[in-house]
């Protein structure tokens, strides 16, 4: 049975950067409150004419540059968005058809920030059954179009981006183990409840966070779903050489390092210049400890994010 590896990786985040002291122009916040409270500094905000889409193909162009194979060597397309594009076809056609290519399976994954974990884990999956030999995973947001500019408590966490991995079936190790969860009982303190219904919106439009119950729980879940994994795979914490959480809030971030005995210096940091761009953060994230330097060939990589629903997972994977 062969394992899924990454062979590529890129990332896309739009030219518009708003700081936290252009936010607090437009709603009573500050940087000092944002930064203290978050580690948050700036964010990236998609331009009127950009979708998810738009996003996406740009983030896996860059993907499979890196993995240096062409758009039509992808037998599978999965995109973890929670911001698509319209409610069908899945942005995962769009963006197919916009690398130019058509006949593979192309589906969208809605697990909010954990979105990407839940895309990687599937498409791993399809590499060990066979249905698949190269997967190009992508995470998209869009997700300051779900936000109210005037609530100081959530428009300043998010942002817009997107990261891809181009996954390959290898007889060398890739993805050792992984694990998904979920607990639908939770859903009321991270929602966007509104839905499109006879062509009106039913409901809040916007995103709703209960933020002292998400720090709680995601620090508790995503702790203990990261030291199973490590221990189920026969590994210790020692031998994680890079931790690449979800990028919510550097507070979260610190706990659950410390939670695992992993230090800050292991742990791959990009929530201050991209705030929290949901399924798009880790990919992000690997990409950018990649292409710095930090990430080499041969690391063991703990992957881990938890989001709405709440749905959360871990991977631990060779790079």
């Amino acid at each position: 049975m062969p394992y899924a590896r990454i062979i590529g990786t890129g990332s896309y985040l739009p030219a518009r950067r708003m700081t936290n002291d252009d936010l607090s122009k437009i709603v009573d916040t500050s940087d000092e409150w944002i930064a203290t409270r978050t580690g948050i500094r700036a964010r990236h905000i998609a331009a009127p004419e950009e979708q998810t889409s738009d996003l996406a193909v740009q983030a896996a162009t860059r993907a499979l540059a890196n993995a240096d194979i062409q758009a039509t060597d992808i037998d599978l397309i999965i995109v973890a968005t929670s911001t698509p594009d319209m409610t069908f076809p899945a942005t995962a056609c769009i963006v197919q058809n916009k690398l130019g290519i058509s006949g593979c399976p192309a589906f969208d994954v809605q697990a909010v920030c954990a979105g990407f974990m839940y895309a990687v884990t599937t498409a791993h999956a399809y590499i060990q059954s066979g249905l698949a030999t190269k997967a190009l995973v992508i995470g998209a947001e869009t997700f300051s179009r779900l936000l109210d500019w005037q609530d100081r408590r959530t428009c300043v966490l998010f942002g817009d981006g997107a990261g891809a991995v181009v996954l390959s079936a290898s007889d060398a190790p890739g993805i050792i183990h992984a694990k998904l969860q979920a607990d639908g009982a939770y859903s009321h303190i991270l929602s966007t409840p509104g839905k499109l219904s006879s062509g009106v919106i039913e409901g809040a439009p916007y995103l709703h966070m209960d933020g002292q119950a998400v720090y709680k729980f995601a620090v508790k879940a995503l702790a203990k779903i990261g030291t199973e994994v490590i221990k189920e795979a026969g590994y210790t914490a020692a031998q994680i050489d890079w931790v690449i959480p979800h990028q919510a809030n550097y507070r979260i971030i610190e706990s659950t390092a410390r939670h695992l005995d992993i230090p800050m210096d292991k742990v791959i940091v990009t929530v201050a210049e991209q705030g929290n761009t949901s399924a798009a953060s880790i990919p992000l994230a690997l990409d950018q400890g990649t292409q710095d330097g930090r990430i080499q060939r041969g690391d063991t990589l703990l992957l881990e994010g938890i989001g709405g629903g709440f749905a959360w997972g871990a991977i631990l994977l060779k790079y």
